[in-house]
């Protein structure tokens, strides 16, 4: 574990919250509540540990430590060492204050590595809080260390809910909920998720973090000039976006259905640029499997490559609930390579834009059909493009606003 223990400068802005939008509300914060008075400044350690909680964390980043005194901790759960690098830079995030370096192993296995590492950290920094985002083993490890030092827990994302206990991710989410005084709900549905659960004291809706920063980069990756940055020759509406990266997809017979669907979608002048996880890479390799000629391999790349990537395709493929997100946002056409998603609100209210169609080749050829036929994407991508105008939701603003609460 290595500790760097400085305050770099950081870059970005949050954002209002629209009071219209949503109704927030918190509950009372136990001893430190004091009626009449501001609530002082947090000492908050933030645990992230993969590339989505990076985002998360650069959207939050400004608003929070404009209110609280932040301790980042990065467990490096999911990325290697080169690519977190470059996107620390992009995002403007400054260097972890402590880098525990625990990637790799079984789901217990990494997350019995972190217990004890992010438990130094916090009998060291003796923090008023421990923030968490999302759903990854570093969301585990960070609420449970917290919850048996009995310092308080702060889960961003909470509420939701896939209904599948055979993910490790519902799991997670579920297990961090429950240990939560501060639970950021970022739909109404994450909300009622919650009270079925009997759990109400806490819970704030807050809107989507994500779209918090997406905001900022919009007019960046309008322009289809930003597609030459990648390098990839690619034209708007002549390609589709596809990301493959969670522990189910990888081993052997999940990877040849994945590639099987990807290949029924892929042609040689329509095809699919599959930005692939280190992990998931390793594990095709490790399978002795290969994806055909039209599906090209790229590394993972940074986050307003990705966002453009996606906003000029004919249509995404993804296992990915952020991807899922983001193509909801940019308007574009997605398919779901998953049996069920968290984002059941994304799905019902794309009005047949975006479908769950697990790894079924047969579905997805369809639905790529109707939803991007070859002659209609071109278009329809550069209409998307123009017309984009995304709105921060106000969720950075409305959580450090919740935290700071009297």
């Amino acid at each position: 574990m290595s500790s760097s223990r400085r305050r770099s400068p950081t870059v970005g802005s949050g954002f209002p919250l629209d009071p219209a939008s949503r109704s927030c509300r918190t509950t009372p914060l136990g001893s430190r509540r004091r009626h009449g008075r501001r609530q002082p400044p947090l000492r908050i350690v933030s645990v992230v540990g993969t590339r989505p909680q990076l985002i998360k964390a650069a959207a939050l980043l400004s608003a929070l430590r404009g209110r609280h005194d932040e301790i980042f901790v990065d467990t490096g759960q999911h990325y290697d060492e080169a690519m977190a690098g470059a996107f620390f830079s992009e995002l403007g995030l400054p260097r972890p204050d402590y880098s525990l370096g625990i990637g790799g192993g079984s789901q217990s296995e990494q997350t019995g590595r972190m217990l004890p590492a992010i438990e130094t950290v916090l009998v060291r920094e003796r923090p008023d809080a421990v923030l968490v985002y999302g759903d990854t083993n570093s969301t585990l490890a960070g609420a449970l260390a917290a919850a048996k030092l009995d310092t308080p827990v702060a889960h961003v994302e909470a509420g939701l809910r896939s209904f599948d206990r055979r993910m490790p991710e519902e799991i997670n989410r579920v297990v961090a909920d429950h240990l939560s005084r501060w639970l950021f709900a970022p739909t109404p549905t994450a909300v009622a998720n919650l009270a079925a659960e009997g759990i109400v004291a806490g819970v704030t809706l807050v809107g989507d973090l994500m779209q918090d920063l997406a905001a900022r980069v919009g007019a960046e990756i309008r322009d289809p000039a930003a597609l030459e940055a990648t390098g990839l020759g690619v034209r708007p509406g002549r390609y589709l976006f596809a990301t493959v990266h969670r522990a189910e997809n990888r081993n052997p017979a999940a990877i040849a259905a994945w590639i099987a669907v990807l290949a029924s979608v892929a042609a040689p002048d329509r095809p699919v640029v599959l930005a692939l996880h280190p992990g998931t890479r390793a594990a095709l390799e490790a399978a002795g499997l290969a994806v055909p000629d039209a599906v090209r391999i790229v590394d993972p790349l940074g986050y307003r490559t990705t966002l453009a990537l996606q906003l000029h395709a004919a249509a995404v493929l993804t296992d990915s609930g952020g991807v899922q997100r983001e193509a909801a946002w940019l308007g574009v056409p997605c398919l779901v390579l998953r049996d069920r998603t968290e984002w059941l609100e994304a799905v019902e209210s794309s009005g047949g834009r975006m479908v769950v169609v697990g790894l079924d080749a047969e579905r997805a050829t369809a639905e790529v059909r109707r939803l991007a036929p070859a002659d209609r994407a071109p278009d329809d991508a550069a209409r998307r493009a123009a017309a984009l105008d995304l709105a921060p939701a106000g969720a950075a603003e409305a959580i450090a606003t919740a935290l700071a609460a009297p």
